[in-house]
């Protein structure tokens, strides 16, 4: 069993926040933490945000103990940002949770009992849920291997009945919701419990991620590790995806592509051959340049009245 936190005197936990231009959103992940675990501290590293969002927390939390915020002078990226919380943190365990995340009532602390009941878990996630509390994808998932993603964007997995082992899809959400906490492959960062200890023998974030597939990463190297990564139905957090990239779509989907690469290049290359390799590559950047042509032309007959509403 792993150490109690109270046997170290240290909070609870730290909740990580990474933030940009979050706006009200912001306000709201940080108080479902204080409300829902009292004693833990927060986190909030701000990557050169535009907006007032920073301002309204501040106006909101003045003087608070708990409240660490470290603001960059650039945008440095999700995965740096989030080590940049984690060096700055006490806690014993580490939360990081998405500026457009907020927690419900006892969902820290049922992933905290599944952190802490076994000795070789190391990474809890909650049931993701979003405005109409339906499960979303991502809650919890296989990891997209190349040839998963190739039968996800075909929609190969029509043929998953007869097939599962060879044509399943890689997001488990469509699946009966478990009655237990169960291991699975990989959670979502937008909100994920990690044990330091666990971290500390795996190592941070991969900073050569901006933003995107890094949480993919870390499970990926969690579980290569021999530590177990955990999904509780149970614990709630509801997420409102898309909040801060909707104004920048096409810099989002680059740099989703961009990691989609990185990931496939560090874990896979060896176990592909390198003519599938090169043609996933090209269909991952094709992928892109589709998305991109039509993010873009939805802003240029955007009307003007509407472009920031």
């Amino acid at each position: 069993m792993k150490t109690s936190p109270l046997e170290k005197g240290k909070p609870p936990l730290s909740a990580i926040i990474v933030n940009y231009n979050s706006g009200e959103r912001l306000k709201g992940a940080v108080r479902s933490v204080f409300d829902t675990v009292p004693s833990s501290e927060v986190i909030v590293v701000d990557n050169a945000s535009m907006d007032n969002s920073i301002d309204i927390l501040k106006a909101s939390y003045v003087d608070e103990p708990r409240l660490q915020i470290r603001r960059n002078s650039f945008n440095l990226g999700f995965a740096t940002a989030c080590n940049i919380g984690a060096k700055l943190a006490r806690g014993y365990h580490l939360l990081y949770l998405n500026p457009d995340c907020e927690v419900h009532e006892d969902a820290v602390e049922r992933m905290l009992a599944c952190l802490n009941g076994h000795s070789d878990v190391g990474m809890v996630g909650p049931l993701l849920v979003g405005e109409n509390g339906q499960e979303q994808a991502g809650s919890r998932r296989l990891i997209p291997t190349p040839w998963r993603s190739l039968v996800r964007v075909f929609r190969l997995h029509v043929f998953s009945g007869p097939f599962s082992r060879f044509f399943a899809d890689f997001n488990l959400h469509k699946q009966p919701l478990p009655e237990h906490p169960i291991e699975v492959e990989a959670i979502s960062g937008a909100c994920m419990l990690v044990s330091r200890e666990a971290q500390q023998e795996v190592g941070s974030f991969d900073e050569k991620y901006f933003l995107h597939c890094e949480d993919l990463d870390l499970c990926m190297r969690f579980r290569a590790s021999g530590w177990r990564v955990m999904f509780v139905p149970d614990a709630r957090v509801t997420h409102y995806a898309g909040t801060c990239s909707r104004e920048r779509p096409v810099f989002v989907e680059f740099h989703k592509h961009r990691g989609m690469i990185r990931f496939y290049w560090k874990f896979f290359r060896n176990q592909y051959p390198g003519v599938l390799m090169w043609l996933v590559v090209a269909g991952v950047w094709t992928r892109f340049a589709l998305l991109a042509a039509y993010h873009g032309s939805r802003q240029l007959f955007r009307l003007p009245g509407k472009i920031c509403g």
